[in-house]
């Protein structure tokens, strides 16, 4: 009997071609003589008139080939992914005027990209300064400078909850919070990249495109639309991609312009986004006000929550302004019983980056909320946070469960990972160790966080194309339509392959993210792979096996149902070890029939799928200096069925990392003219190895019963559980002074200034009235509300 490869660890087999250097990343491709480059005249002015536009000086620079503004190009304004606004458009080229620092004005197009970038300076731009508001919340208030005068305001999308009678009547206890989700850029390895090759006459492909994409197929179509092309004319490839985490969704500005310049010169063009570049350029991250209201009874039992939501939608209404609308709101129960909701939301224009997904996109920021209303109400209350949890869990027989706000968990078990990091972590030690400090009057005090959380994933969509085809030379190749940026999919899928037809998994080859031989696909993103694209390549292996057993039993003279995969990876007869074929015999025999070993197909789970987890943050907090340090860090991820456990580690590594990042130190922002200044990382301060603390992660496995696999996403849940865990384990080191809550990221001048505040007698109040604009809004379901997708 042949053992299982499914939960076992296998090493990663794309990385040695990363580690020597072979990557082939959009910037490094060889792609031939006469290959032009890019460069972009971008606005230093948040919110500016232009008033002209003098470029014969760069026109005539040398190795200059053109500079071309909006009216030279006449790209139509377009949305990157998803339309919150339609009238909030971007025109790729500025027209009229520019919306944020960074705005693109002019783009130059020459022989190399020195001469592009050096032509730059010599393009005259005429500004009108107009007034900008930074500030989402001033955004709204009325006589806010509108971005859109058509509008007549910045209020680019909202909507309110229509319930009977007050989600807080019932409560015999209230707290209240006023909580910034602020603003991230996703800063992935490799920034945005594009190279764009028109066809000569004949060729099957009018234009060939290598693009940094999460989304291929996806792309591709986005473009086609907006060019009047046609999508199977054009063949749209993502090579090896640095990095995407939401970033790298849809046809940005600078792609846009990209197609349009090769196709006006019939010349290949190239762009490589700088450092500084994307930290302006691609969209940001979070980026949400949240008023959050948690009503309780005194024994710990909630009875309703009021959330009204500002989703900071940047310029051009980006479309992670109103993932508040979405992923936010069909998570806003989280793990737990609430037996009403009321949940508004307003998404508003600013003058600054416009704002897309980062990992988790509008889930983490339902988590951050939730679970810092959890906190609040556990000290309210005086009942260990913990304690707090497990009395207002969903049940594990519960399940499928619907939420008051709609949304059906498929399967979960959130008090089992609970106590599993409870235990792991030692959180009674924990509590001791506290305590010992507190009592010693040690300056340097612990902190003990808990985050909680479920997430959706597949949820833009639950279909997928796979396809898998055995060889006559023994080996086989497997190609699906996601499209793997680091996530370990070649290793993954190999498995899937292996598991099924016994085939060494170096023998397996893997083809994503070229739509000339890949049909079909939705990409990756929402933590959507191996639960849609495994599943298809599993199924379509599945389907070969059927055939290479049918043809089995007609070679060796047996029944079909007689036929297995033998412990050496052969195809015979169970129990006769002599009778046994190849796969390069079986694929050779099907080729002569004219009946390759090859099945593509396609799969539909049905529905999203919801991984869960519980994380224990444990930090240092200095009571003098403000200053925090990450001491230990403890999670329990459940995604269902585990496939390889180390791949699952490292996505709950990097995970952790990111969530920790958010909590303590990554933060963008603008001076009060709407100046980035965040614009290096030198100022945005990503972590390094250095500053984090060991991790120790453990899984649960509750198989979803929504595809063959039992899995569900896990690329983005590490985040979701651990940036809370780290918000709560800051605040909590300072409880015993009386401070409730301090916004992330919890910088040492914003700590010391709570401890500072507490100390003198005077805690900052974490609540104040959300702004009038919530009673204006649209109720929610009469339409208006802007669809949302994996990202």
């Amino acid at each position: 009997m042949r053992g299982s490869l499914i939960g076992t660890e296998v090493r990663r087999v794309e990385d040695p071609e990363l580690m020597r250097g072979e990557g082939t990343y959009v910037d490094n491709l060889d792609l031939g003589e006469g290959l032009l480059h890019l460069a972009f005249v971008r606005s230093p002015l948040p919110h500016a008139a232009i008033t002209g536009v003098e470029a014969a000086a760069a026109r005539s620079a040398p190795g200059v080939v053109a500079v071309y503004t909006a009216d030279d190009l006449g790209i139509p304004a377009h949305h990157s992914f998803m339309a919150v606004n339609d009238v909030c458009a971007r025109p790729p080229l500025a027209q009229g005027k520019v919306r944020f620092v960074g705005d693109i004005v002019a783009v130059v197009v020459a022989e190399s990209k020195a001469a592009a970038v050096d032509a730059l300076e010599l393009v005259e731009v005429d500004y009108e300064p107009l007034p900008a508001v930074i500030d989402p919340e001033e955004a709204l208030a009325e006589g806010a400078p509108a971005q859109f005068e058509e509008l007549g305001g910045n209020l680019a999308a909202g909507v309110r909850s229509e319930i009977e009678g007050d989600p807080l009547a019932d409560a015999e206890v209230v707290v209240r919070a006023r909580i910034e989700n602020q603003r991230l850029a996703v800063v992935p390895m490799e920034g945005n990249a594009i190279a764009v090759l028109p066809g000569a006459p004949g060729e099957k492909f009018d234009l060939t495109v290598y693009v940094s994409t999460q989304m291929p197929h996806i792309w591709r179509g986005l473009t086609a639309t907006l060019f009047g092309l046609d999508p199977e004319r054009m063949r749209v490839i993502a090579p090896h991609v640095g990095g995407g985490f939401g970033g790298k969704a849809g046809i940005v500005a600078e792609h846009s312009v990209a197609v349009a310049a090769a196709r006006t010169l019939n010349r290949p063009v190239k762009w490589s986004e700088t450092r500084s570049e994307n930290l302006i350029g691609m969209p940001h991250g979070r980026a949400m006000v949240q008023y959050a209201e948690l009503g309780l009874r005194r024994d710990g039992t909630i009875t309703g929550l009021r959330i009204r939501v500002i989703g900071d939608a940047g310029a051009y209404a980006g479309f992670g302004g109103a993932l508040a609308m979405g992923p936010s709101y069909s998570m806003a129960q989280g793990v737990y019983r609430i037996p009403k909701i009321g949940y508004d939301v307003a998404v508003a224009l600013t003058n600054t980056t416009p704002v897309g997904a980062f990992r988790g996109a509008g889930r983490p920021e339902a988590s951050a909320l939730l679970e810092r209303m959890i906190d609040l109400a556990a000290v309210e209350l005086d009942i260990d946070p913990a304690e707090l949890r497990r009395h207002n869990f969903v049940g594990s027989d519960e399940f499928p469960y619907e939420t008051v706000v709609g949304t059906v968990y498929d399967c979960g078990d959130y008090q089992r990972s609970l106590d599993e990091v409870l235990r792991i972590s030692d959180y009674p030690g924990l509590r001791a160790e506290q305590a010992r400090r507190l009592a010693e009057g040690d300056r340097r005090v612990l902190g003990i966080g808990l985050g909680s959380y479920v997430e959706i994933t597949a949820g833009g969509g639950a279909q997928e194309w796979g396809s898998v085809t055995v060889h006559e030379d023994g080996t086989a190749t497997a190609a699906v339509g996601t499209s793997g940026h680091g996530q370990g999919h070649a290793t993954s899928f190999a498995m899937l392959v292996s598991e099924q037809l016994g085939i060494p998994i170096e023998a397996i080859k893997f083809i994503q993210a070229d739509t000339a031989v890949v049909p079909r696909g939705g990409g990756t993103g929402g933590s959507r792979s191996l639960q849609l694209g495994g599943s298809a390549v599993y199924a379509a292996a599945g389907k070969v096996l059927e055939q290479a057993r049918e043809l089995a039993a007609e070679l060796l003279e047996a029944s079909a149902d007689d036929i297995e995969v033998t412990d050496d990876g052969q195809v015979g007869v169970a129990g006769v070890p002599d009778r046994t074929l190849s796969w390069a015999q079986l694929a050779e025999a099907a080729a002569e029939a004219g009946n390759p070993l090859s099945v593509a197909l396609d799969i539909d789970q049905g529905g999203a799928t919801y991984p869960f987890g519980s994380h224990v943050a444990v930090v240092e907090v200095d009571l003098d200096t403000g200053f925090v340090r990450p001491l230990r860090h403890f999670a329990v991820d459940d995604c269902g069925r585990v496939l390889n456990p180390l791949i699952v580690r490292g996505q709950q590594h990097g995970g952790i990392a990111q969530g920790i990042a958010q909590a303590l130190w990554e933060h963008v922002t603008f001076d009060a003219d709407g100046n980035p200044t965040t614009g290096t990382l030198a100022d945005y301060t990503v972590p390094t190895a250095a500053d984090l603390p060991p991790y120790d992660v453990a899984s649960t496995q509750t198989p979803t019963p929504l595809n063959a696999l039992g899995a569900k996403g896990i690329g983005e849940a590490a985040t979701i559980g651990a940036t809370p865990a780290v918000q709560n384990a800051v605040v909590d080191a300072l409880s015993h002074l009386g401070v409730r809550h301090v916004d992330m990221p919890c910088t040492p001048e914003r700590v010391w200034r709570a401890v500072a505040a507490a100390s003198n007698g005077r805690p900052t109040d974490p609540w104040r009235e959300p702004p009038a604009i919530f009673a204006t809004l649209p109720v929610r379901g009469a339409g208006g509300e802007p669809e949302t997708a994996d990202i």
